[in-house]
């Protein structure tokens, strides 16, 4: 197959043979659109990250569009798939979540991020699901758009704009 689902104790980021190594969590909460997911493999792929996928998803994961996306980085994704929210939280354990969503009052780069924190983003269509919105209001995020006729960023660029903050954070710290 293309990708990979690893088992629970290798979800930790480990040192391999590179000067820096992305200690990050990419979580998808139900993605519908394989372009994205594949694009997004593809960040964390450059990135050194993990990519988590919450289902249900709204496409098959040998889709010819998500692997083409990914283009040929697809088989190095370290991608996890849960069942549901809570088994990604049981699994993982991260010690920060940060949903980023334009929902959100606070911005992205008011967020101080530490080694193996999740970066949470909801579906292109709906966002999160409905509880989501209230039990994590305190941890909610927004990416700023200062233009005044967009009502979002597509799922794909506001992964990469988060990941790389945190990355210009991590990378510096």
């Amino acid at each position: 197959m293309g990708f990979v689902i690893l088992p629970k104790y290798f979800l930790f980021c480990l040192h391999i043979n590179r000067s820096f190594m992305l200690p990050l969590h990419i979580v998808l909460v139900q993605p519908e659109i394989p372009h994205n997911t594949g694009a997004i493999g593809r960040v964390c792929v450059g990135m050194d990250c993990f990519l988590h996928l919450i289902r249900p998803l709204g496409f098959h994961l040998d889709a010819h569009h998500l692997k083409r996306a990914g283009m040929d980085y697809w088989q190095h994704v370290r991608l996890a798939i849960h069942d549901t929210w809570d088994a990604f939280l049981a699994e993982v354990h991260p010690p920060h979540l940060f949903f980023l969503s334009t929902r959100g009052e606070r911005s992205l780069y008011t967020c101080s991020f530490q080694a193996n924190d999740a970066l949470v983003f909801g579906n292109e269509s709906s966002g999160f699901p409905a509880p989501f919105y209230a039990h994590y209001r305190e941890a909610l995020f927004k990416i700023p758009m200062p233009g005044t006729h967009a009502r979002s960023i597509n799922l794909a660029n506001a992964v990469s704009i988060s990941a790389y903050e945190a990355y210009r954070q991590l990378a510096l710290a």
